[in-house]
């Protein structure tokens, strides 16, 4: 397939266009800056010069593919920006699914999985209140595009897709941990954090436009649910810190999120696809030295 990829120089977005490319798939990926278009056209991938802003360009590029998956986004944490970035990816997916409308080609995104339960594993089959949050709305958008002809499908990824070079939680997690002089955990630290490797992320994202029915959403989680203890254990030991209970005010910006105790399943995404995660696990990539070397 001709596959247009959006964010495919991104962290999730690189793996992707290097799994799609192993698999014999042609990549177009949306480029904004020179270094973005030199990094894909490493990866053996089409550049399109553009960003989520440029609706003509998105709806060219999405009719002349044979499938998309749309991968970028605007992070930006501090609440106008979180905003923004829902807006902006909101209008992107509309724009996209509309000019894929009726032709029955793939169209996947990417969502998350924190916030569909909390104290309990959350399954594929658990549906996020589109009100809760804005992204929450742009997934159900995109799920409805398969009542117009579109094999729309959504991902829902481990809060930590890790692996060496990841910016995220992780990455925001060891820096919070460097400043205060300890590894932290909240409470006493049995709360669960998913968590999935890069790679397996991304042969997941492949399995999903190759097969996934219309409609459906899948789990990128390769680890259902990592002690928030373990994973300060893992920072300290890497950056030879105390490690101790904290509360809430240590993680800064990552307080809400860190405290969230949820598990998540991802024995449907596994037994539909034969998906089987084969790299190594939070704890190994922080004991390697994947966020502190």
């Amino acid at each position: 397939m001709r596959i247009f990829v959006t964010g495919a120089s991104g962290w999730i977005g690189s793996a992707t266009t290097a799994e799609l490319r192993s698999a014999g798939h042609q990549v177009v990926g949306l480029a904004r800056s020179d270094k973005s278009a030199a990094k894909l056209a490493a990866l053996g991938a089409e550049v399109r010069r553009g960003d989520l802003d440029d609706l003509d360009g998105l709806r060219a590029a999405a009719a002349d593919s044979d499938g998309v998956i749309h991968l970028g986004y605007k992070h930006d944490f501090t609440p106008a920006g979180m905003a923004e970035g829902a807006r902006a990816d909101g209008v992107a997916i509309t724009t996209i699914g509309d000019a894929l409308e009726g032709t029955g080609k793939p169209f996947v995104i990417a969502s998350g999985v924190v916030g569909l339960a909390q104290g309990r594993f959350a399954t594929e089959e658990d549906q996020p209140n589109p009100a809760a949050h804005p992204r929450s709305a742009n997934a159900a958008a995109t799920l409805a595009y398969a009542d117009r002809g579109v094999r729309a499908a959504v991902v829902r990824f481990a809060p930590t897709v890790h692996g060496k070079g990841d910016y995220g939680f992780m990455a925001a997690l060891v820096d919070i941990a460097r400043r205060a002089g300890v590894s932290g955990y909240p409470a006493d630290g049995a709360n669960r954090w998913p968590a999935v490797h890069v790679t397996d992320a991304a042969a997941l994202v492949r399995l999903v436009a190759e097969q996934a029915p219309a409609g459906t959403s899948w789990h990128a989680v390769a680890e259902e649910g990592v002690t928030t203890k373990d994973i300060a254990e893992a920072i300290g030991r890497a950056l030879d810190l105390p490690v101790k209970s904290v509360p809430a005010e240590h993680f800064e910006w990552l307080a809400m999120f860190f405290a969230m105790d949820a598990p998540v399943s991802s024995e449907l995404t596994r037994q539909t696809f034969d998906w089987k995660p084969t790299g190594p696990g939070l704890i190994a990539d922080l004991d390697a030295g994947s966020y502190t070397s």
